[in-house]
């Protein structure tokens, strides 16, 4: 089996690119398909088309940023998986990407949804459990990451 050292860049690379899948999940499902928000909703709601085009550049900001850190996560994954001489099982990696998702969610809800205020899960205005519900799902996504890896171990 590798060591720790070996599969120290693929172990930060798999939460690097779950960090940028958790950031696609909210971007495509909240922002896209549902249409509950977009970045700048609260600051500028999009009820008019300059807004909406304000808002639309803002979001693809932000998807060109989860982009670049899937992207950096895979060659991350990509160079320790190159250096290690074994592998773990995918569950390892599935969880790593867990745990990364419940940083973005926790680290997104707490500083767009609480501290700036900039946009609420669903809606212009805050609503209390959409956004706090959002805000615990990164702490349950990660414990759930962090029990996957170590299954994998065993």
């Amino acid at each position: 089996m590798s060591t720790n050292e070996d599969l120290r860049l693929a172990r930060i690379g798999a939460i690097i690119a779950g960090i940028g899948m958790g950031g696609f999940v909210d971007g495509i499902v909240l922002h896209q398909i549902l249409r509950w928000h977009n970045m700048l909703s609260t600051v500028l709601p999009p009820a008019t088309l300059d807004a909406m085009h304000t808002n639309m550049l803002w979001d693809g900001l932000f998807h060109a940023f989860v982009w670049v850190a899937t992207l950096a996560g895979m060659l991350l994954i990509w160079e320790g998986a190159r250096r290690a001489t074994e592998l773990p099982r995918v569950v390892w990696l599935v969880g790593l990407m867990l745990i990364g998702w419940g940083i973005f969610n926790f680290t997104e809800g707490l500083i767009n949804h609480h501290l700036l205020g900039i946009h609420h899960v669903r809606g212009w205005e805050p609503n209390p459990l959409w956004d706090y519900g959002f805000l615990l799902s990164g702490p349950i996504l990660a414990i759930l990451g962090r029990l996957l890896v170590r299954t994998a171990a065993t």
